[in-house]
């Protein structure tokens, strides 16, 4: 089980090695296909007698998915939010066991529990046996659409970087299967987390909001967003890091930079088309700065904003929380001329939608913050000015 697709099916990893080809990683790729193969009939034992007992789709309560692009903030915010103990999550477990949850997780989960990491690989998050996790590692033993097969087969890199984001090449039965797995493993866990309402964070989802509403009405949705010059520069981190650690290919001919350029670009464009009609109980944004800087108050504005219950009850247990990690270092990276103006020819758009800045221009923020502050001391010497702008916003607020 020392590589994430050792809890693959038999059908998934033929699926994908036929599209991506073969492992040129011998061993690894003979391992993880000795433990598919062993798995089967279990898998299948489990599948069967299983189907029975789950929940149907529409007798669960609809979930709350955090979405934003990789390295904004969703993993903070959900390890905060599932401190409640109101939550449904993704257990490390069920990432790497999504067939067998409840026969062979069982057994092994004491060596699996042995085996996790101390912290991610891409960051210093601590990694526990009740840390939450993302399914998109479970789909990815489940279904041959998800992004993480960009990661497992480097070969096919962009196809699958493409098929598993946005479904692009995947035909209309593809997609049925996608769906089939991934609420088959949502039912699963609802089941194995105590019937409680799941809070799913999956970054893949910010790409399919639309989707997601129209199988689960009544779903919420968080979008935590964060300046896409850090995003750049630690992406170029996670993508090196991830390849190196699980890619069963060689994976030099991989552009990270373009990669992570025109993923970030094609999955906020789609994301805010397919989430105009969104209102705003369903949908509420956040800004990873404002998370950093007060996660108490972000954490309560989400829960205000979507009319989720609990805040007050948990406010203890997020507190404890905060202050556990509080000493939590982050990854930090040096910022080049070149990687800045990469950012600002393709994403500048949205930095400033968002209102971002150069991380190096922090100064001339600091200098803008006291001119500003300098022209507010002037217009208070200048009391005929200052009602007039007092009897403009009265009046404004009076329409």
């Amino acid at each position: 089980m020392a590589h994430p697709l050792s809890g693959a099916n038999l059908g998934t990893l033929a699926t994908v090695t036929g599209r991506s080809g073969l492992p040129s990683k011998v061993g690894a790729g003979a391992m993880i296909g000795l433990a598919a193969l062993a798995r089967w009939p279990f898998s299948t034992a489990e599948k069967l007698v299983m189907e029975s007992r789950l929940p149907k789709l529409e007798d669960m309560p609809p979930p709350v998915f955090i979405l934003g692009h990789w390295r904004s903030g969703t993993t903070h915010l959900y390890n905060i939010m599932c401190q409640s103990g109101q939550w449904g999550f993704v257990p490390p477990v069920a990432t790497g066991l999504p067939w067998d949850l409840f026969g062979l997780a069982r057994v092994f989960n004491p060596l699996l529990e042995r085996a996790l990491p101390e912290h991610r690989y891409i960051d210093n998050i601590p990694v526990n046996p009740d840390s939450p996790q993302e399914d998109e590692i479970a789909i990815a033993n489940m279904s041959e659409a998800s992004f993480y097969h960009a990661i497992y087969f480097p070969a096919a890199f962009a196809e699958n970087i493409n098929r598993g984001l946005f479904f692009e090449g995947c035909s209309a039965a593809d997609i049925r299967g996608w769906r089939r797995q991934f609420t088959y493993f949502l039912r699963k866990l609802y089941l194995h987390q105590g019937e409680r309402r799941l809070l799913i964070k999956n970054p893949v989802y910010t790409a399919r909001p639309q989707m997601l509403r129209e199988m689960f009405p009544g779903a919420k949705f968080v979008h935590i967003h964060r300046n896409p010059y850090d995003v750049f520069v630690s992406m170029q981190n996670f993508y090196k890091k991830l390849l190196k650690e699980f890619a069963l290919q060689s994976y030099d001919h991989v552009d990270i930079d373009e990669t992570v350029l025109s993923v970030f670009e094609r999955m906020m464009n789609d994301y805010e088309k397919q989430t105009e009609a969104f209102s705003n109980e369903e949908l509420v944004e956040i800004r990873y700065d404002d998370l950093d800087a007060d996660p108490m108050a972000a954490v309560e504005t989400v829960y205000s904003s979507l009319g989720l219950p609990g805040f007050v009850e948990a406010r203890g247990a997020f507190e404890q929380y905060l202050a556990s990690v509080k000493s939590f270092k982050k990854n930090e990276f040096a910022y080049s001329d070149e990687a800045a103006r990469k950012v600002e020819a393709r994403l500048g758009a949205f930095i400033e939608k968002w209102g971002y800045q150069r991380p190096g221009d922090k100064k001339e923020q600091q200098n803008a913050s006291v001119q500003t502050e300098d022209a507010t001391d002037k217009a208070a010497h200048e009391p005929s000015t200052l009602d007039e702008a007092r009897g403009a916003r009265h009046g404004e607020t009076a329409a």
